[in-house]
């Protein structure tokens, strides 16, 4: 019998999920497309591994058991699974065609559309993966200053301008390694110590869970434009969640470019970079960016639904309603069971995150428990809360019911000091870690 919601369920038959698992096993390397979706990241032998419907806020799993989702597909879903009006727009541009010879009038409309919302968006550029519109604004600015070094702050996708400064930096020359640097967020001294006539961007996520100290935003912007270097928000997360206009306007603060991906389209693949006129004019002429499906109409279709109702039903104050709930129901609940010395939920209303103290142990074995038992009692769960206008309040209430059962046994297996005792599954995997020789260095030190 497949699990439905209920804290009285049994841990999940996931008995198709490992059979689907078994033949990709045979066939792909990897088996996950993110791999915040593989199976690293879920508790094998716990957690499904495929799921096969989503409707609302809700999920199935390949074997049927049904889940809240507050993982929302790594961060695309913002109004929720199935949509209607998104899925509508969809079907009226699939009866006229999905890919073209020439471009498409809904690019012009997204575009025109983009620009009345995002506060630096004197021009557009549509894309299709997050990774492309960074990659392509990293290569504007480089064109645009005439310099080659970047420093980052944030995750900024897989290509190897960036991804050189992790550990899995397997593949890519040391020459393009040595171009990046990484900066401490909220250190605007130690930026200020490094950036010379070298750097031509700097690129950050503008807030990730942690809030930027008062004037910080504003004063890297100031020390770019001083410097001569673009600065670019990578707006992944941010972008049309805390504000429809995302960090620039939630901020108000502009960035010389932008990137998002993530929220815009419902789950559709698209990507968007906007910017100042005179940086994205040498996409006309000297920096190469292009990609067939750019133009793809589902996707801009989507795309257009998707904000208009972002913006129509004013979605961003939602998120941070409903978020409040469960990020504050979650910390009340911890101080009500003597667990706030052991975790706290930290982040942005839109977009919080369940942590773990050094004084309750090992966080992946935390969090593996926290994870098997959440599932047990129909949610999918990874630590994060990517609230989406279809979580209803009813989702939110149970949620807090499922926190208050959990944290009671997570709370016995801190104090019994052997969390590991109480998986039946295998522990999570870290991701990638930064490489820490990566670091910014002042430009005294760099003579």
């Amino acid at each position: 019998m497949a699990n439905k919601i209920q804290l009285s369920n049994n841990y999940p038959d996931i008995t198709e999920s490992d059979k689907i698992y078994e033949r990709a096993l045979k066939v792909q390397k990897p088996v996950t497309q993110t791999l915040a979706k593989g199976p690293g990241q879920f508790s094998k032998g716990v957690a499904p591994k495929y799921l096969i419907k989503g409707k609302g806020s809700h999920v199935w799993d390949a074997d049927g058991n049904e889940y809240i989702d507050y993982n929302s597909a790594i961060g695309p879903i913002s109004l929720g699974y199935a949509y209607p009006a998104v899925d509508d727009a969809i079907r009226s541009q699939l009866n006229d065609g999905i890919t073209f010879s020439l471009m498409h009038p809904l690019e012009v409309e997204l575009s025109e559309l983009v620009q009345q919302v995002i506060p630096n968006a004197e021009a557009v550029k549509i894309a299709k993966t997050g990774a492309d519109v960074c990659s392509a604004a990293i290569r504007v600015a480089r064109a645009f200053t005439g310099r080659d070094k970047v420093f980052c702050c944030g995750y900024h996708g897989w290509h190897d301008w960036y991804i050189g400064i992790t550990s899995r930096n397997a593949g890519i020359p040391e020459a393009i390694q040595d171009l990046t640097y990484t900066f401490e967020y909220n250190d605007i001294e130690s930026i200020k110590a490094a950036l010379d006539e070298s750097v031509a961007a700097l690129i950050l996520e503008p807030f990730i869970f942690e809030a930027p100290k008062p004037g910080f935003l504003q004063q890297l912007a100031e020390v770019c434009r001083e410097n001569g270097t673009l600065l670019i928000f990578d707006e992944m997360w941010t972008g049309f969640r805390i504000a429809l206009g995302g960090a620039q306007e939630y901020f108000n603060v502009k960035a010389d470019l932008a990137v998002f991906s993530k929220a815009c389209a419902n789950g559709m693949p698209i990507a968007l970079l906007t910017g100042r006129a005179d940086v994205m004019d040498l996409f006309n002429s000297e920096v190469f960016s292009y990609t067939t499906f750019g133009g793809e109409a589902l996707s801009l279709a989507a795309c257009i639904a998707t904000i208009s109702e972002l913006r129509d039903k004013n979605v961003p104050q939602y998120l941070d309603q409903h978020g409040a709930l469960l990020k504050d129901g979650y910390n009340q609940i911890a101080i009500s069971l003597g667990m706030d010395q052991y975790t706290r939920c930290i982040g942005y209303n839109c977009r919080s995150m369940v942590t773990f103290t050094p004084e309750a142990g090992n966080a992946l074995e935390l969090k593996t428990l926290m994870q098997q038992e959440m599932i047990k009692r129909g949610i999918l769960w990874a630590g994060f809360h990517n609230m989406c206008f279809s979580h209803t309040s009813e989702d939110i209430d149970y949620t807090l019911l499922a926190y208050r059962d959990v944290l009671q046994l997570v709370k016995e297996a801190i104090l019994r000091g052997d969390v590991k005792s109480y998986l039946i599954g295998e522990v999570l995997e870290a991701v990638f870690r930064k490489v820490s020789n990566y670091n910014i260095k002042p430009k005294t030190a760099a003579l």
